[in-house]
């Protein structure tokens, strides 16, 4: 067997190898034992001290008792030091029997833990709080359950009203005024409807006249009418439905504004919401005429009257009105 290769020095180390350390000569217990409080005066340690008083002697201490006799162990004798112990032999397990096994029962899953309701922000617990226990209520207490305040009722109400309140509110004035119809009666009050031939001719023209004015009407109605003192009044209109009556009002005041002769008109409250009447006082054959027209959603109406006052004949119109114009069947 070849010799082993010299040992690569590794990176860094010298080249050189290190001398060993230099051997004691000879044990420390052969060596002369150094005395470090050598040359040190050491002589006035034992001097009394001049400025504390001397201790007084120290009590006798007691004895302290004897221990009585041990007996001598008289067990097993103990092992030889240095020996290990002997592990004891081993005891032969019975053999063990295979067979069929029973199968194991299933395990129910654990049950949930109880969460406690979710309470509302800035709400009420549903459930009041546990009382304390040992706590009793006070003499002729009843507990009595708080209930939530609920706001949903009052908004339902606020919604109801603004979406069927104001339908109901713009709606019920068109469902009392439209649809109607008209028929000239014979007689209102004092007056009686004319039936010669120039009153027919003049009340068609202005049947003529409306229906040329307002094509869309659905009937159209004119008449003369007379009292044994002398007073006269024709009156003329149509039926059908109309979306702003107070402007269709003006616009036949104003239409009759130049065959009349009218001044300023001027507006007559009727009690009737939705209705709404303007008179004017105007000329006619050398005479004094007052012309008053009424418009609501269903009709429009409009006399001219001789020998009457604005208010007598505002007044007269509502009257041939509520004879003429009837809610259709």
């Amino acid at each position: 067997m070849p010799p082993p290769l010299p040992r690569r020095p590794v990176w860094g180390e010298s080249a050189e190898p290190t001398p060993p350390p230099p051997l004691p000569v000879g044990p420390p217990e052969h060596q002369t034992p150094v005395d470090p409080w050598a040359g040190v005066d050491t002589g006035g340690w034992d001097l009394p001290s001049a400025e504390l008083p001397p201790l007084p002697p120290l009590p006798p201490t007691m004895p302290h008792p004897t221990p009585p006799a041990t007996r001598q162990w008289s067990g097993p004798p103990a092992p030889p030091v240095g020996s290990h112990p002997v592990s004891p032999a081993a005891v032969p397990r019975p053999p063990q029997v295979t067979g069929p096994r029973m199968p194991t029962r299933p395990t129910s899953p654990p049950a949930p833990q109880p969460t406690a309701p979710k309470q509302r922000r800035g709400g009420r617990s549903a459930t009041p709080p546990a009382a304390p226990p040992g706590w009793q209520a006070p003499k002729g207490y009843v507990p009595v359950p708080v209930r939530r305040r609920r706001r949903w009722p009052w908004l339902l109400l606020l919604t109801l009203a603004c979406c069927c309140g104001c339908p109901a509110y713009y709606g019920f004035p068109i469902s009392t005024q439209y649809p109607v119809q008209a028929a000239l009666p014979a007689q209102v009050d004092d007056l009686k409807l004319r039936q010669d031939s120039r009153s027919t001719e003049t009340a068609r023209q202005f049947e003529n006249e409306v229906r040329r004015e307002h094509w869309l009407a659905e009937s159209t109605f004119a008449g003369v009418y007379s009292t044994s003192g002398g007073k006269q009044v024709t009156v003329f209109g149509d039926t059908g439905f109309r979306f702003s009556p107070e402007s269709d009002a003006e616009a036949e005041i104003s239409r009759l504004t130049e065959r009349y002769a009218l001044d300023a008109a001027e507006s007559v409250d009727t009690g009737v919401r939705g209705r709404h009447e303007r008179c004017a006082v105007g000329r006619s054959d050398g005479g004094d005429v007052v012309v008053c027209t009424s418009v609501d959603y269903g009709s429009i109406a409009t006399g001219v009257f001789t020998r009457l006052s604005v208010t007598d004949s505002a007044a007269l119109l509502n009257t041939l009105r509520a004879q003429i114009i009837q809610p259709k069947s």
